[in-house]
């Protein structure tokens, strides 16, 4: 380089984060290497392999439901998970850098409870607490509720932005001096009036995670999050995602940093490229079992499906037209547009039932030898497609291991992950700066 030679711009890090497999397709939990999904050492070892890995955060889903299928509890998937806020108090236990993420629903919790539980957290964690706020569509799942029913989509987002606005003005109740202030929120969704029992907590706020792609969901997390958990189907859509959501980011007084991009991404290694193709041909007929293609294609055709071959075509008939494509019970896209899409893929590939179904349901994957991962996974970074990835693992709890022994060193090698802990706190972990103080009035400074 010339004395004249401009200083080439530092290379973005990779951000990192473990999503704990549960009842997705993602999942081979038949699989003979697949470990318990509810006893604590399943939950121990991949918060510790995260840990040694040196990434960002663990992070737990949740569900307040179990799946059915026509009425029955299918055991297509796991069934059965536990509460993530107290499989989280556990792993701090055991870890001492890790971020610790629950996922929580904001549509059948109250904030006061759920902001006092969240600063417990961020407390016994010393800074390490996140809550990856999402709303509950279905009043499939609200029949587990005292109020049942589930709200329209708009209001969903509304008690979401008011449900967060009402925790951040708990989570800054008490002054720098250590003395709690009375509240006296009232609003369309909440009335809170009192003092919160918590101090400040470690981070001022446990970091906020939104999910979801939808316009509603982007606007949500640019006005109030701090990382959005998305998915993608490569680096072009990725790149698309990443400059709508930054780009709103303005018109709330935030800049581009203070929003980190993650999608939820897999990944399969081998020692050599077709190896590796191999190998994941061979976990995606496993996440897709025949069982599975049918179940997938009756709830698009909404009719009973169970003659058909799953290695044969897809039906010649048309869904039924008083038939929903729902999430739970709530109708989330056009069943004869979903069904078109899939017949059009099945006669350009030539792709059975169960071939389309794992075309069309598998989430962004990096596969090839680790080499070939690191380098993908950073060029997806610096080309702003990304500030990071949550990683999901077909295997429990050993699934992130080889992640962690071959890719890691690689990134580090390439100048883009770290190689220690700068600092203890989940904040720190992200480059994200401590909530000023509001003194109580919610929202952010």
């Amino acid at each position: 380089m010339s004395p004249t030679s401009p200083t080439p711009p530092p290379r973005k890090q990779i951000h990192l984060a473990a999503h704990f497999p549960g009842v997705n397709n993602t999942t081979v939990w038949a699989d003979p290497g697949s470990g318990s999904h509810i006893a604590f050492p399943s939950f121990a070892h991949l918060a510790r392999t995260a840990e040694r890995g040196l990434f960002d955060f663990f992070f737990l889903a949740e569900g307040l439901r179990l799946r059915e299928h026509k009425g029955r509890i299918h055991d297509l998937d796991v069934v059965g998970r536990p509460e993530s806020l107290t499989v989280l108090s556990a792993l701090a236990a055991v870890t001492e850098r890790l971020g610790l993420a629950a996922t929580v629903s904001a549509t059948f919790n109250e904030p006061y409870e759920l902001a006092r539980r969240l600063a417990s957290l961020d407390h016994l964690s010393g800074g390490r607490a996140a809550w990856n706020v999402v709303t509950t569509s279905d009043a499939f799942t609200g029949e587990n509720f005292r109020r049942g029913g589930y709200l329209d989509r708009a209001d969903r987002y509304t008690r979401a932005a008011e449900f967060v606005a009402t925790a951040r003005e708990l989570w800054d109740s008490w002054t720098a001096d250590g003395q709690p202030r009375p509240i006296a929120h009232q609003g369309e969704h909440f009335t809170v009036r009192g003092e919160f029992t918590v101090p400040r907590s470690p981070q001022g706020h446990p970091v906020v995670i939104q999910a979801g792609d939808s316009p509603e969901g982007r606007e949500f997390a640019a006005s109030a999050a701090d990382v959005i958990f998305t998915r993608h189907s490569g680096a072009e859509a990725g790149r698309a995602f990443y400059a709508d959501v930054k780009g709103r980011l303005a018109r709330y007084g935030r800049r581009p940093g203070d929003l980190k991009i993650m999608p939820g991404v897999t990944f399969v290694l081998g020692d050599t490229a077709a190896e590796a193709q191999e190998h994941a041909a061979e976990i995606r007929r496993r996440q897709v079992s025949p069982q599975q293609a049918l179940l997938a294609l009756e709830q698009v055709w909404g009719v009973d499906l169970s003659a058909y071959d799953p290695d044969g075509p897809l039906p010649d008939i048309d869904p039924d037209p008083h038939g929903e494509l729902a999430q739970g019970r709530v109708r989330i896209a056009d069943p004869k547009a979903v069904a078109d899409k899939w017949r059009a893929l099945s006669r350009a590939k030539g792709l059975s039932i169960r071939e389309t179904v794992i075309e069309t349901t598998g989430r962004q994957s990096f596969v090839g030898t680790a080499q070939d991962v690191a380098a993908r996974m950073d060029a997806f970074v610096q080309t702003d497609a990304a500030d990071g990835f949550i990683l999901v693992p077909h295997l429990t709890p050993g699934g992130l291991d080889p992640f962690v022994d071959r890719v890691v060193p690689l990134l580090q090698e390439r100048g883009v992950f770290r190689t220690a802990y700068s600092g203890s706190t989940l904040r720190s972990h992200l480059g994200l700066p401590e909530p000023a103080r509001t003194g109580g009035r919610g929202g952010r400074p």
